[in-house]
């Protein structure tokens, strides 16, 4: 048995997965082996299995093994194991030191690198991977390196021509279970002259 994966948010009390043994006559399950640490319990009758308390990410998987005894005769049994895993939720979105950034460019400077943006996730694993991205990019006058974070010009700007400043506001987004989640930062670009 494999059941789906548990969040690690899961309450005691929940429904796991239903054994079912094949046999003419009434059986008791029990949990013979492997959940040491006591996370499952067994209803002797139908065999369904729960959580029986709050679960610990960092005990996982836990394989576990089920008799299932005939009732009248303990000497006839027979075991099946349980895989059960649990997901890790994404706890935090991505966190810019700061959401707020000025920085400046001299005009007609060839495309170039204006700042290299950093956020960060306290989460493990794929929910704290990181990828950046451009809410706006004001005509594809910036770009951003989505692993690196480096936000680029890509052309120069003219400071008679055309605006002085721009807000260009960037995002930091996870690669988290059950849904991403995304920081925010907005870098305020003034054209000098």
């Amino acid at each position: 048995y494999h059941p789906a994966p548990l969040s690690e948010k899961t309450l005691p009390d929940t429904f796991v997965v239903e054994i079912t043994a094949l046999y003419k006559l009434p059986v008791n399950y029990s949990i013979a082996s492997g959940d040491e640490k006591g996370y499952f319990v067994i209803h002797s009758s139908s065999g369904i299995v729960r959580t029986s308390k709050n679960l610990e990410l960092e005990d996982f998987p836990v394989n576990f093994k089920v008799r299932a005894t005939d009732s009248s005769n303990a000497a006839i049994f027979d075991e099946v194991e349980v895989k059960v895993e649990v997901i890790d939720e994404n706890d935090f979105p991505p966190v810019f030191p700061s959401s707020l950034l000025e920085e400046r460019l001299p005009e007609n400077s060839p495309p170039t690198q204006i700042v290299q943006l950093k956020a960060q996730d306290n989460d493990m694993g794929r929910n704290g991977f990181l990828t950046y991205g451009i809410l706006n990019g004001h005509g594809l006058k910036f770009r951003i390196n989505e692993t690196t974070g480096i936000l680029y010009s890509t052309a120069p700007f003219d400071y008679e021509e055309e605006p002085t400043e721009y807000q260009v506001v960037v995002y930091a987004e996870d690669d988290g279970i059950p849904e991403k989640k995304r920081g925010y930062c907005t870098v305020v670009i003034k054209i000098t002259d």
